[in-house]
């Protein structure tokens, strides 16, 4: 039976460190399914197709050798259901600080009591990439800011063409 992981977050945009946790993922498992979360309450830069687009753009040509099956979804319930919708037992959740360690591991017992049978994996950032949040790379491309260090190229070219369009509006 393939081992197949879901790794949430609203991936607004894409980062570097995103990247570098599906490749992580992908050397554990044999399908890993990346989940876009969409929540009414919140108002992201990018539509979820946007995100779909961009996730499958970066992360497909950097996992193709690893054989990892990928597959890639919207979700806007518990990140428990969409994991056994998809049949994943693990959750992958990435760490880049302690404060991040906290936050999750209050996530993970939670999911844990919720869904006994998905377990939740933490994989660190590489040490370069712990600083980027997808926060902070939206305010450096809102104030005009290279942000071509924190996500790949397309993705700084997608926030890039965002902003331009705010700036005209």
């Amino acid at each position: 039976m393939p081992r197949t992981a879901l790794y949430a977050g609203s991936f607004d945009p894409v980062t570097n460190g995103h990247l570098d946790v599906v490749r992580q993922a992908a050397r554990l498992v044999d399908r890993l399914v990346i989940a876009v979360g969409v929540h009414p309450g919140k108002t992201p830069l990018f539509s979820a197709e946007e995100r779909l687009a961009m996730l499958a753009e970066v992360c497909g040509p950097a996992v193709a050798a690893s054989g990892c099956e990928l597959k890639y979804i919207t979700f806007a319930d518990l990140v428990v259901s969409a994991a056994r919708r998809e049949g994943a037992t693990l959750l992958i959740r990435g760490l880049r600080d302690a404060s991040d360690f906290d936050y999750e591991m209050q996530m993970a017992g939670m999911n844990a009591a919720m869904a006994p049978d998905v377990q939740t994996v933490f994989l660190p950032a590489s040490p370069a990439l712990r600083p980027i949040a997808a926060t902070l790379v939206r305010q450096i491309a809102a104030m005009g800011g290279d942000v071509g260090g924190f996500v790949p190229a397309s993705v700084a070219k997608r926030l890039a063409a965002k902003f331009a369009k705010a700036d005209k509006s």
